[in-house]
């Protein structure tokens, strides 16, 4: 979706605009045209051959950028409040990423059962399944993914694991295909487990939750925030995010009571009333685009 993405950042001549998530720096480049001569762009990526990807792509441009190793959740510790006029976040993994067996986030091709974005830093995808109880894999499979079966597929794991602990992919994904089978699915039966642990493993959501309002804050007024999401969770974070700081009022806690309502001026506007979604033809070049939800937030003046 570089179009749409594009047209939201709007990075015309001289803007700074952060993107949170480099990947192979496709949308840094798309931006660096067009923010030129003086437009800056700062940017991170948790993984470090994205990076390296996208140092190569924007070398032309190294006296724009700064471009570092790093989770966006952690953008206030080097980017100045108040100094970009857009920020983008392309959550979700690359095609790089899940096209190389070696990093363990696809089944289709075997490789060990990793899943890091930083291969350097946490714990691999193994840990989780090979240590984590019986009821924490199921509350992963469940909460992360939806997965039907959740229970019954962690309560297998735990049994094989004391036997023939995983160490690979493609073990792991046929074990899960056996347990459950779907015969009527086109979807192979671990795609849903395999995406609870990719998450899991590198607590996608928590740096969302931590992310927006890090991001946020590096917005000047008028500055718009540029979100692609691929599963229903994190939308769901995305749009409360947005609705909190739409609202003219503050809470005291959890619950919306009317009578304990804080006044106060909105803080954001919303750009559109619906997400976006890929266009037929971005789907047929772009199958993997079919969960993408792009959602658009202007930052209103205090």
């Amino acid at each position: 979706m570089l179009r749409e993405v594009l047209a939201a950042l709007d990075p015309k001549p001289g803007r700074w605009v952060l993107d949170g998530t480099l990947g192979g720096g496709a949308h840094a480049e798309a931006v660096l045209e067009r923010n030129a001569p003086a437009g800056r762009l700062l940017g991170c990526d948790r993984d470090p051959d994205a990076l390296r990807a996208s140092n190569a792509r924007l070398a032309r441009f190294k006296d724009r950028t700064d471009l570092r190793l790093g989770d966006f959740a952690d953008v206030a510790t080097w980017v100045p409040p108040a100094s970009c006029q857009a920020a983008l976040l392309d959550l979700g993994v690359s095609s790089p990423q899940l096209d190389t067996p070696a990093r363990g986030f696809s089944f289709r091709d075997d490789g060990p059962l990793d899943m890091r974005l930083n291969p350097g830093a946490g714990r691999p995808a193994a840990d989780w399944v090979n240590l984590a109880s019986a009821d924490s894999l199921a509350r992963i499979f469940r909460d992360l993914a939806d997965e039907p079966d959740a229970r019954r597929i962690a309560r297998a794991i735990e049994r094989e694991r004391q036997h023939h602990p995983f160490t690979s992919t493609r073990q792991l994904a046929d074990f899960i295909a056996r347990t459950a089978p779907r015969r009527s699915s086109a979807i192979h039966p671990a795609t849903r487990c395999f995406q609870a642990l990719r998450m899991a493993t590198n607590d996608e959501l928590g740096s969302l939750l931590r992310g927006l309002p890090a991001v946020w804050h590096t917005l000047r007024p008028g500055g718009r925030l540029v979100v692609l999401t691929f599963h229903s969770g994190e939308d769901r974070i995305v749009k409360h995010f947005g609705q909190r700081l739409a609202r003219n009022y503050d809470l005291d806690g959890p619950v919306d009571v009317p009578d304990f309502r804080r006044p106060r001026p909105p803080q954001l506007r919303w750009i559109g009333r619906k997400p976006q979604t890929p266009t037929t033809e971005e789907l047929t070049a772009n199958p993997r685009a079919r969960s993408a939800k792009l959602r658009v937030m202007e930052k209103l003046p205090l």
